[in-house]
């Protein structure tokens, strides 16, 4: 892999969840041009930086040992990449304080530097929560890629920080300046809530869950058709967002034993806020985590999983090709795994690879929901 090298360090930097042969960097233009400027400008060695969604840590591995070092993020795979991309580079784990993005951050901070999301809702949430968190003539500036930076980005930062300037393209890399100006305490728009019917229930969605205004139609394909009069099986909800598959689930099988993880620290929030509002203090296991990586082999005896197919800007299926071994693995012999998938993703044939039986269950024009038995 190649070395990322910026005024303030040469690092290996290696992405989470790792991969063979990985055709992609853990940096990119952005953070080495954010890195150049912020050299240019002068680093104070007690100068106290908050970073905002550094994907697999570049930012932090470089800083750590020129300031006071705060990041905050939404994946749980991002965590896991700062602690092993420290590791790598002779850093002391704690050089770098990290803190969940369902979590507040707490200042001042003298610079703020945001890897802008994918998810601008998150974007907005985190600049609502920079309010009273800046030191006096803290500087904020936004890093993205030409091609994913939208104008909204922009507007956001004028609306929460103050004016802001673009600055001109670098190997198709911009910076925004955003001016801090004393302004009123905003009110978040989040979280968001929305009804369903059947199950009945009212769930609520943190900032940066995917489909956070309303079911998405792929779980809406599959909830009819969830597995029921399973006794006190072992049940995990893998990648489950707000948790609307496991509280459905757990809803129809009332001995059903859950556990329910994703690695998004605000699915994880909602998903746990959700569970106590339709199922009050019944025993789950809710927890962020690298999918089932830290499943005991052979403890569960159903998996349900509405797979994603991207990782931050990145689209494919190496994610969901990794949550079915996982799966596997953790499940017992004549175990179930339940998915849905859109049907061009050829989900049946992948399925076939690492399970003795795969059945189609349901389907639709756009959806089919896949069975495969251990």
């Amino acid at each position: 892999m190649p070395i990322f090298s910026t005024p303030f360090a040469s690092l290996d930097l290696h992405r989470q969840p790792p991969q063979r042969d990985d055709p992609l960097q853990a940096f990119d233009a952005a953070d080495e041009y954010l890195l150049s400027h912020l050299h240019e400008q002068g680093l104070r060695a007690d100068a106290r930086v908050l970073l905002l969604n550094d994907g697999f840590g570049a930012l932090a591995c470089s800083l750590a040992p020129h300031a006071r070092v705060t990041s905050s993020g939404d994946s749980h795979l991002g965590a896991l990449a700062l602690a092993h991309n420290l590791a790598a580079n002779q850093l002391a784990s704690e050089a770098v304080r990290f803190v969940p993005a369902s979590e507040a951050v707490a200042g001042p901070f003298d610079w703020v530097l945001i890897r802008v999301p994918k998810t601008l809702a998150l974007l907005e949430e985190q600049l609502i929560r920079l309010h009273g968190q800046l030191a006096p003539g803290a500087r904020v500036i936004a890093a993205a890629m030409v091609k994913h930076l939208p104008r909204a980005a922009g507007e956001l930062l004028e609306q929460y920080i103050g004016p802001l300037q673009a600055s001109l393209a670098v190997k198709k890399a911009r910076l925004l300046f955003a001016t801090p100006q004393d302004k009123p305490a905003p009110r978040s728009p989040y979280p968001s809530h929305y009804r369903l019917e059947q199950p009945a229930l009212e769930l609520v969605n943190h900032a940066n869950l995917f489909c956070r205004e309303g079911l998405d139609i792929g779980t809406r394909a599959f909830l009819p058709h969830l597995p029921s009069g399973l006794g006190q099986a072992r049940v995990a909800d893998l990648g489950c967002g707000n948790g609307v598959l496991g509280i459905a689930c757990a809803l129809t099988n009332p001995e059903a034993r859950l556990t329910l993880v994703d690695e998004s620290y605000m699915a994880v929030q909602s998903a746990r806020e959700n569970w106590r509002a339709a199922l009050g203090e019944r025993a789950v296991e809710i927890r962020a985590g690298d999918g089932l990586a830290e499943q005991a082999a052979d403890s569960l005896d159903l998996v349900l999983c509405n797979p994603p197919f991207h990782q931050q800007q990145v689209v494919g299926d190496f994610l969901a090709w990794r949550m079915f071994q996982q799966a596997r693995a953790a499940l017992v012999t004549g175990g179930e795994l339940w998915i849905v998938g859109n049907r061009h993703l050829g989900y049946h044939a992948k399925l076939k690879r690492l399970f003795r039986g795969v059945e189609q269950v349901a389907a639709n024009p756009k959806f089919v929901v896949l069975r495969a038995r251990k």
